[in-house]
């Protein structure tokens, strides 16, 4: 399986908190669920869009909790998110959970740069994270992200928790931009190894 990582992100790279006030408070953050806005139709059809191509789920332990709270009591059939994330593998990066209520979850308590490598030589289609800023970032670290999938919404926060923070440089190729009605900009990128560096040249 590929390992992909959706990620919700302001155009200054916070992507703390996205979903609600009281998410993510860490650090004095205050800016809680400024997605909302943006949300629309189109916003609904790229999100379904991702979860139709999983097959297991990768996540660090606060978005499982976060997750694991809402998405098991929603229970129609014919939901494409809740489907998925009820239905499929979910693994889940922690130090600290002993147990897991929720079904299909094993937890991942050893080394998860080994653990996570073992999952990707599964077959299948995609290994998917969603959230989880700092398992992201030891993925990025360890070489074992394929692609991103980053929705860029259309706002400055300043503050907050940032995707590409404490990382080591990382080069992408762009596969696929849109941009949704409330402007979000949907943007599918390939790892491409360590970025190439050069000089400018400069006139005679």
């Amino acid at each position: 399986m590929k390992l992909t990582v959706t990620t919700f992100m302001t155009l200054d790279g916070i992507a703390q908190a996205p979903g609600g006030p009281d998410e993510d408070r860490n650090s004095g953050f205050e800016h809680g669920g400024w997605v909302v806005p943006h949300i629309d139709e189109d916003f609904g059809r790229a999100i379904d869009a991702r979860f139709a191509e999983a097959d297991a789920f990768l996540l660090g332990r606060k978005t499982y909790e976060i997750f694991a709270a809402y998405w098991p009591k929603i229970t129609d059939p014919d939901d494409p998110v809740a489907g998925k994330l009820n239905g499929l593998p979910k693994y889940v990066a922690t130090r600290t959970l002993d147990k897991a209520e929720w079904a299909g979850t094993t937890l991942l308590k050893g080394d998860v740069v080994e653990a996570v490598a073992e999952l990707k030589s599964r077959p299948g289609r995609e290994l998917q994270v969603h959230g989880s800023l700092n398992l992201v970032q030891t993925l990025i670290k360890a070489d074992l992200v394929d692609e991103f999938y980053l929705l860029v919404f259309p706002l400055v926060l300043g503050t907050g928790k940032r995707l590409f923070d404490d990382i080591v440089p990382t080069g992408l190729k762009l596969l696929d931009s849109r941009t949704t009605g409330n402007g979000v900009m949907v943007q599918t990128y390939r790892t491409a190894g360590r970025p190439v560096y050069g000089s400018i040249p400069k006139p005679e």
